[in-house]
């Protein structure tokens, strides 16, 4: 079979989160791992009353085909939100729906990246992104993430390359939960801003912010090349699988919007109405708040957790928002290597080998805390706080 395959498929690992979520599907498995909202946070009421909206206002254009780039209506919604919020000065052509930001990472890729392309992506990064990527086989280069965001100069030497992309998260980063300060961003932004290069900043997790306050972007609405990754998944519903693309460069939004073409020909046509309605007779904000009140309650819950259950040499992040923290290991400990003994224990966490380019047993692992009640997360943090106290360890200072 293999001789029938591409090189583009041969080259593209598994999803690693998949495999262990089939792992983890014992209920009486405590898990951390996936990247789920939290199904309480669904306005499920909300959602089928607009269904009724939507079919007896529009009939069967709900149900027919429709244009590739998205239905105007939730594209100048969009639009809008972004021009009020951060300044910027968009029409509803400079966004472009799609099947959640998954496909329009791909998309990107579809559109920027031959075979041995340049690509720069964080250290560590999403590993979706990573897979996506992949199938095009680039040559990756990495840039260390620190506290404050990209490493500048480990960045101006990888840019002496001929960089065709950036590949970012700047707000509660998947996998760490850090966030890039405004001097980080601003310093970015004048490495990069004289480079023939697309730069693309992921923020599915930007309005989850409980705590601080909203940064600017990198580069939307001063880069010309910028692109930017939003999406409804983990604000409304996952399942509806709406994402968008937000771009400035109208030449450039055209050439994904061909290559969406040849791919789906457009997003689920009943989804976006259905956003849209919903959008459109509720009070969004008003929701999203109540969203980042319960994800405060349930990092806090994990933190408070971890301070009382973790050895004291081992270091995580505090995330100011999203739905992730980041856990280092003393330097000895593969983080793999401990996902079997965790599962025994009935808890489950992500190891961080996936989130890295050509790393194994790495001393990381991610952790999520929304998609669990807060007494179940304390449970299972104490339990892998029992495995992590029963492997003698060097003694570590933590942060």
């Amino acid at each position: 079979m293999e001789n029938l395959l591409s090189e583009r498929i041969l080259s593209t690992p598994p999803s690693f989160v998949r495999s262990i979520l089939k792992t983890a599907a014992d209920p009486e498995i405590i898990s951390f791992a996936g990247g789920l909202p939290n199904p309480v946070s669904f306005p499920q009421e909300e959602l089928l009353k607009s269904m009724k909206n939507i079919v007896d206002k529009f009939g069967s254009a709900v149900f027919q085909y429709s244009l590739t780039p998205g239905i105007p209506q939730l594209r100048e919604y969009i639009a809008n939100r972004y021009n009020k919020k951060f300044g910027l000065n968009l029409d509803y052509e400079n966004i472009l729906i799609t099947t959640g930001s998954q496909q329009a990472l791909d998309l990107i890729s579809k559109v920027l990246l031959d075979k041995n392309d340049n690509v720069v992506v964080e250290k560590p990064s999403y590993l979706g992104a990573i897979q996506v990527f992949s199938q095009y086989q680039p040559k990756f280069h990495t840039v260390e993430l620190t506290e404050n965001g990209l490493n500048i100069e480990q960045l101006k030497e990888v840019l002496k390359n001929d960089i065709k992309l950036l590949y970012a998260i700047p707000e509660f980063q998947n996998p760490t939960g850090l966030t890039y300060s405004a001097e980080n961003r601003e310093e970015i932004f004048n490495v990069i801003k004289d480079k023939n290069m697309v730069l693309v900043e992921d923020d599915p997790y930007g309005e989850l912010r409980f705590e601080g306050e909203h940064l600017p972007y990198i580069g939307a609405g001063k880069f010309k090349n910028s692109i930017v990754l939003g999406s409804f998944s983990k604000v409304v519903t996952p399942g509806m699988r709406t994402g968008y693309i937000i771009c400035q460069n109208k030449e450039l939004i055209k050439h994904i919007s061909i290559s969406k073409e040849a791919s789906d020909l457009h997003t689920n046509v009943f989804a976006q109405y259905l956003i849209w309605d919903y959008l459109m007779n509720n009070d969004f904000d008003a929701h999203i708040a109540k969203i980042r009140k319960l994800y405060k309650e349930q990092a806090h819950a994990m933190l408070n957790a971890m301070d009382k259950y973790f050895p004291k040499n081992i270091k995580y992040t505090r995330p100011d928002g999203g739905m992730f923290l980041w856990v280092t290991l003393p330097e000895d400990i593969s983080a793999l290597e401990l996902f079997p003994k965790a599962l025994e224990k009935k808890v489950a966490f992500v190891p961080g080998d996936p989130f890295y380019i050509n790393k194994k047993n790495v001393n990381t692992l991610r952790l999520n805390y929304t998609n669990a009640d807060s007494k179940t997360i304390e449970e299972g943090i104490k339990r892998l706080g029992e495995l992590l106290n029963a492997i003698p360890v060097k003694t570590l200072s933590r942060s």
